[in-house]
């Protein structure tokens, strides 16, 4: 159980102690800043530890805010200082420190106020959250101790709470269609002690129940199936709130939130084209197509972020022109509309599904999807081509691992990494492009079965290898994962529809399927902070070019009822690899402590 050190006795008349023991607090007293300090060594180093003013008047919420949120090894609202386990060391270190200034023995000021300016003299690095209309004052005397209390009930705590639960940046379908109620399921939830990581799970059932609704082939299930994804993405949002609402922010609840968003949207895809193949129309194609079309663009925002994540001397004028746009208020939502974010994605498939068939959502999916494509990473070109900035060599190692490359390739790229010197700052995003359109046309215009797409393969890990020759800190370089992923992806689903086979198609998407699980994980693990997926993970499964390559090689050595057979097998065979690898790793992460995260980017 944490503990709340209180440094002095409590005001007559106050809550502070109720209130701290209603956040889960153990709430001990001491007299001086002395007995703190021998109260505080007293507590288990692996528990949470909080000092905190008697005087301290303030909302619960601001309280929660600042001593229960656990992404931060330490933070601090005005009266108020907390450490986790991670930042128990430099609070024992300010506190020995300021009683050995003679502190010790006065409490006229505020004490975790002074142990705060200690850790900033320190160079520490303590969160501060956001209280906005929230009050938290140490008023010194009777008048100032009146006019906060009636700051205090001049702010709902509750609708304050309820607001801060909904995500402040987010699509228009979500934030007028769903976020107005969906807030109140979340506050549901955390009275009745659900978890986030509950809710995560119910969205991904009740998708996956859409999907097999979807399945079915008839417009009843059609109908279900849309009703059933609306229902799926109120509790998607809803896990988010919940989160927010309760401060329940783990590496694991992270994971799984980001990761069942990709399960459930494409097992929905499998869904409509089975149920299109009940009535006899073939639309796997169209399937795999939208899926591959929505991976390469998560690729994009990724690799973009990441690329300029700490880039110093970071402006552009397109970014200031879209600050411009930003601060005329329709033009922030016709934005935010128009990259088809995940909320109006799926209420635009929702409603297809439910009044058209599977092959015309498909059809204005991958419309959607490819406008929103060009218009966002025709954006981040034209930002890239006129921003000053200076890649990191953290930006650099991101990419290379977001590349994913494989022996073959890192093999040929420490072969040309001196010749790759001398080429230029274009060089690589120019090789990665080349060689994806060579393997992925010369697949789609030759015949299935013929030596040329294995040719072409081969071209490409060349390519691939000389792509990442050197450090990818240049103007486009993010641009070279969201090539390869294409390139490969691509090349899976040209060779597949060229098999003209039952069951070659489902194959595929079952194989892009398990290879883009594995490039989310990567994308997840560096947003975590965690680094890219073990070197053994990415030599065993191939890397892009190996796979790409060993696709290539089995069309033209089998049958296309061989190939169709070899795609399965090699489908599971990466799901089984990447998915026992990934479980284990973010199940340790999250039993070993790792900091907790909550991602509030961009809706996906």
């Amino acid at each position: 159980m944490p503990t709340a050190i209180l440094t002095g006795q409590p005001v007559p008349g106050s809550s502070i102690e109720t209130d701290l023991r209603s956040l889960g607090f153990d709430v001990r007293v001491a007299a001086d800043a002395a007995e703190a300090e021998t109260v505080l060594a007293e507590v288990p180093g692996d528990e949470r530890v909080a000092l905190v003013d008697a005087r301290f008047v303030g909302h619960v919420h601001a309280l929660r805010l600042g001593l229960t949120d656990p992404r931060f090894p330490l933070a601090a609202i005005p009266g108020a200082v907390t450490a986790r386990p991670a930042g128990r060391q430099a609070l024992t270190r300010a506190m020995a420190r300021e009683n050995s200034a003679g502190g010790g023995t006065t409490l006229v000021d505020s004490l975790a106020d002074r142990i705060l300016t200690a850790l900033d003299a320190d160079g520490t690095d303590v969160h501060r959250p956001e209280l906005g209309t929230l009050v938290a004052a140490v008023p010194t005397d009777p008048q100032a101790r009146n006019e906060a209390r009636q700051a205090v009930a001049d702010v709902d705590d509750e609708a304050v709470r309820l607001k801060s639960a909904v995500k402040a940046r987010d699509g228009f379908f979500t934030t007028y269609c769903i976020s107005p109620y969906s807030r109140y399921i979340a506050r549901w939830c955390a009275r009745r002690g659900l978890t986030p990581n509950q809710v995560t799970t119910a969205s991904l059932l009740t998708a996956l129940i859409a999907a097999a609704c979807a399945a079915t082939g008839t417009r009843g299930g059609f109908v279900a199936a849309g009703v059933l994804l609306i229902a799926s993405f109120v509790l998607d949002c809803t896990d988010g709130q919940l989160a927010r609402y309760s401060l329940q922010y783990s590496t694991l609840g992270a994971w799984l939130d980001a990761t069942f968003d990709r399960a459930k949207e494409y097992a929905y895809y499998a869904g409509l084209a089975l149920g299109a193949a009940r009535g006899g129309d073939d639309v796997w194609a169209l399937a795999l197509g939208a899926m591959v079309l929505q991976t390469c663009r998560h690729v994009v925002d990724f690799s973009f972020n990441e690329a300029n994540h700490d880039a110093t001397a970071n402006t552009s004028p397109t970014a200031a022109l879209s600050d411009k746009l930003d601060s005329v208020g329709w033009t922030v939502w016709v934005r935010r509309m128009i990259v088809l974010p995940i909320g109006e994605r799926w209420a635009m498939i929702a409603v297809l599904t439910a009044v058209t068939t599977p092959r015309i959502t498909f059809y204005a999916l991958l419309v959607g999807c490819a406008f929103a494509a060009t218009y966002t990473t025709a954006g981040r070109v034209l930002r890239s081509l006129t921003r000053k900035a200076r890649r990191t060599d953290r930006a650099a190692t991101a990419l290379a691992d977001l590349a994913d490359s494989g022996p073959l390739a890192q093999g040929l790229a420490e072969a040309l990494k001196k010749p790759a010197r001398g080429l230029p700052g274009f060089t690589a995003p120019a090789v990665a492009l080349l060689g994806g359109l060579a393997v992925v046309l010369t697949s789609a215009l030759t015949g299935f079965g013929g030596p040329w797409p294995v040719v072409a393969a081969l071209a490409y890990a060349l390519t691939s290898g000389l792509a990442v020759a050197r450090p990818l800190k240049g103007a486009l370089d993010w641009l070279v994962p969201p090539f390869l992923r294409a390139a490969e992806y691509g090349t899976v689903l040209v060779l597949a529809a060229k098999a003209d086979v039952n069951g070659a198609l489902p194959a595929a998407f079952g194989l892009v399927a398990a290879v883009a699980y594995h490039h989310y994980d990567t994308v997840y693990r560096i947003r975590g902070n965690a680094g890219a997926p073990p070197a053994w993970l990415v030599r065993s499964i191939g890397g892009h070019e190996g796979r790409t390559l060993l696709v290539a090689v089995l069309a033209a050595l089998l049958t296309a009822s061989q190939f169709t057979v070899a795609l399965t097998v090699l489908a599971v065979a990466v799901a089984l690899v990447v998915l026992v690898e990934s479980i284990r790793f973010w199940v340790a992460a999250h039993q070993g402590g790792a900091p907790a995260v909550h991602d509030e980017g961009e809706p996906a």
